[in-house]
């Protein structure tokens, strides 16, 4: 089977074609300035092209369906609808934080707990089994202190991804281990889609919405008076 993948929920703007579970080819960019929707589409050309493959090609298109970047989730889960619609083909769906904890897998870790950057104290964030994978616990917006993940405070811990930088500032768990430079990627949603297609555990397409876990918060603009 071949898959298309998207993932826009954080500063990388990743594309990845497989066929099966094999990665065939991976574009992606990590900006601060969020450009999914500048360099969204051209990756996906570009995917397909390095795959030597063309959309119609397609079995399937799999999304990281979130936490994350508000803007970011429209952008890649709008896209993937389009591909879906337009080819008469399945929506997969997988937790963005998922993609995160695959390169620390069977590292001689209890847990590995994946944080996205919310902003201010607050991270997007959820508890893994460091061997199998399996989530401990359910995703949640987590406003950080002291006492954090207290619990886990002999246990053998990796924190990965952007919020793990404040994590490591405020958390007492001097023994875990930090790291900072994970995003969500297109290439780690390999694994789930395959085995989601397999069963065809697809999303219904027309009323699919991202898992932003909660509500957008825009700038209010001042007032001014007549």
């Amino acid at each position: 089977m071949k898959i298309l993948h998207i993932e826009t929920s954080s500063k990388n703007c990743s594309v990845a074609i497989s066929d099966g579970e094999k990665l065939l080819c991976l574009c992606e960019e990590t900006s601060e300035n969020y450009k999914q929707s500048e360099n969204l589409h051209t990756f996906v050309k570009w995917a397909l092209e390095g795959a030597e493959i063309e959309l119609k090609d397609l079995d399937a298109v799999s999304v990281g369906m979130g936490p994350g970047s508000y803007t970011g989730l429209r952008i890649g889960v709008s896209a993937a609808k389009g591909f879906c619609f337009g080819l008469n083909i399945p929506l997969i769906a997988i937790n963005s934080l998922e993609t995160m904890i695959e390169p620390f897998l069977d590292q001689n870790s209890d847990f590995i707990i994946p944080m996205i950057d919310a902003r201010r104290m607050e991270v997007y964030t959820a508890v893994f089994d460091g061997k199998t994978g399996e989530p401990v616990t359910q995703t949640e917006a987590k406003i950080l202190d002291g006492d954090s993940f207290a619990d886990y405070s002999h246990k053998k811990v990796i924190f990965v991804g952007d919020g793990a930088a404040k994590a490591q500032e405020i958390l007492n768990l001097p023994d875990a281990v930090y790291n900072a430079s994970v995003y969500p990627s297109a290439k780690y949603l390999i694994k789930s889609a395959v085995q989601k297609f397999n069963v065809q555990q697809f999303e219904d397409v027309a009323y699919f919405e991202p898992f932003y876990l909660k509500e957008f918060q825009g700038v209010k603009k001042k007032k001014t008076e007549d």
